[in-house]
């Protein structure tokens, strides 16, 4: 068996193009671009790299973006200034204070300062339990992007056995929070399950979000199951150079599994595309516009 590719760029340009066709109905009725900030605290340099492709594909989807960039010894209370601020401000639809922090900066205390109505990353506690009482609020990006490629692939969820491995607020918990809603029947695995390859091998949807180069063999999969792979990790590809793999053993996996995501190309791509459209409800939703949501 040879795994279909799951294209998370193909899919990711197709929803991003169905925010973009969205955004001049929304400036003619409420009379701007939707709009989003992004703080960066620091010079991380992946960091970095992932402000100035959220930045440019905001733009390109025709919105209006933002950058405020602090210096590494930013305080804590100058940081949740700025973000109430933000908060007050009307042409900011959505804010995202780029993670991780300084050491000297409380994580939560930003996050839970942050409107949840301007959460586009999905990590308000607020939003958090929206999601795991079923009610309507900001996920996170990675995830929904990660559900977004199943359900094109499969179709329907309902009744399918899901194992997601990892149990970060990030990506594992909303993850499963996501696939029960769909009717999954859902085991969260993580470093202290016992035989994990036997656990990871009784599901037909594997979501891999742990953080460890390769780490999901062949033997850990249902022969035609969906595996979607969310690490990134780069490692020494030799001759001083580096190369990038996911949490999944790729070549070796795509022999077993029904579908496949690849890294890069895969749940990659789609976690910008789907911050675009959190940031597009945010603006209906901050600006009173109706929008179905069916059509994003």
């Amino acid at each position: 068996m040879s795994a279909a590719i799951i294209d998370g760029k193909a899919a990711a340009e197709r929803l991003r193009g169905r925010v973009a066709a969205l955004v001049p109905d929304f400036a003619t009725k409420a009379g701007r671009q939707p709009g989003l900030t992004v703080v960066l605290v620091g010079e991380d340099p992946a960091s970095a790299v992932y402000v100035r492709a959220k930045g440019k594909a905001t733009e390109a989807a025709g919105m209006k973006s933002d950058t405020i960039r602090l210096p590494a010894g930013t305080g804590q209370d100058e940081l949740l200034d700025l973000v109430r601020a933000l908060n007050a401000d009307a042409s900011v639809d959505g804010i995202l204070v780029q993670l991780p922090l300084p050491a000297q900066i409380n994580e939560n205390a930003v996050i839970a300062t942050i409107d949840p109505n301007k959460d586009v990353d999905g990590f308000h506690p607020v939003n958090a339990g929206r999601l795991a009482t079923g009610l309507y609020g900001f996920v996170p990006c990675t995830p929904l992007g990660c559900l977004m490629l199943l359900k094109e692939q499969l179709g329907d969820l309902a009744g399918r056995e899901a194992v997601v491995i990892g149990r970060s607020n990030i990506v594992g918990k909303p993850m499963a929070q996501l696939l029960l809603g769909e009717s999954c029947t859902v085991t969260i695995a993580h470093s202290k399950t016992r035989d994990l390859p036997a656990v990871v091998r009784r599901a037909d949807i594997v979501v891999a979000a742990v953080g460890r180069p390769e780490m999901v063999k062949a033997d850990w999969i249902k022969p035609g199951a969906a595996v979607i792979d969310v690490g990134i990790n780069r490692i020494d590809a030799g001759e001083g150079k580096t190369r990038l793999v996911g949490d999944v053993a790729f070549d070796e996996v795509a022999q077993v599994a029904g579908a496949i995501t690849p890294v890069p190309g895969g749940v990659g791509p789609m976690t910008i595309a789907v911050l675009l459209r959190n940031t597009l409800v945010a603006a209906h939703r901050n600006a009173g516009v109706p929008l179905d949501k069916g059509t994003i």
